[in-house]
């Protein structure tokens, strides 16, 4: 299913099974290098026209309100000098999701670097990541599971994770992550 309206069903889906917990809010922070494609990612999951996407200087904040429940995702720019503000947006986080520019093979270490630099965070301890292998509709992209091995995910067995493959422009396994909220984020915030 692609396109903007699975990706919002999908979206509905992770806010109804939120229903019955009692938060009322999930935080998610959506990080990762510039130009790896979160804000085409964030655009696209509010249905918002991605042909206007421009770099992310500070942060944009997205919230979908439904059934009472509120889903706010925070995209913060990738640019180096704005990584070490990172760290501040990093507490009361439910999610992480983080975006990889799977044709970037040039920053796979900086990327891997920044990312287990979050993972190590206190602020992060047990927190869930899902792993955005993005543009995989370009005919250089790693695949996910090379990427995935590149960046050692299978050495983090403090919390869930998840790497999918994905193309933010095109929609497709945009909705497999979303799926993957909705199964473990929902079900590990209804067991605290």
């Amino acid at each position: 299913m692609a396109g903007g309206e699975g990706i919002i069903q999908g979206l509905f889906s992770v806010i109804q099974k939120l229903k019955g917990t009692t938060e009322q809010e999930l935080r998610i922070v959506l990080l990762g290098l510039d130009n790896g494609g979160k804000t085409t990612l964030l655009k696209k999951l509010a249905s918002e026209d991605i042909n206007t996407v421009t770099p992310t200087q500070g942060f944009n904040i997205k919230s979908v309100t439904s059934h009472g429940m509120k889903l706010n995702v925070w995209d913060i720019g990738g640019q180096r000098k704005i990584r070490t503000f990172w760290k501040k947006y990093l507490e009361n986080t439910d999610l992480l999701i983080y975006v990889i520019d799977s044709a970037d093979k040039k920053r796979f270490e900086e990327t891997g670097l920044e990312l287990a630099e979050l993972i190590d965070e206190e602020n992060m301890k047990d927190v869930p990541v899902l792993i955005f292998a993005n543009k995989q509709d370009l005919a250089t992209a790693s695949p996910a599971s090379e990427i995935a091995e590149g960046l050692n995910l299978h050495t983090y067995r403090d919390r869930k994770w998840q790497i999918q493959a994905c193309s933010a422009l095109s929609g497709e396994g945009v909705q497999d992550g979303m799926n993957w909220i909705s199964c473990n984020i929902v079900k590990a915030k209804k067991d605290t």
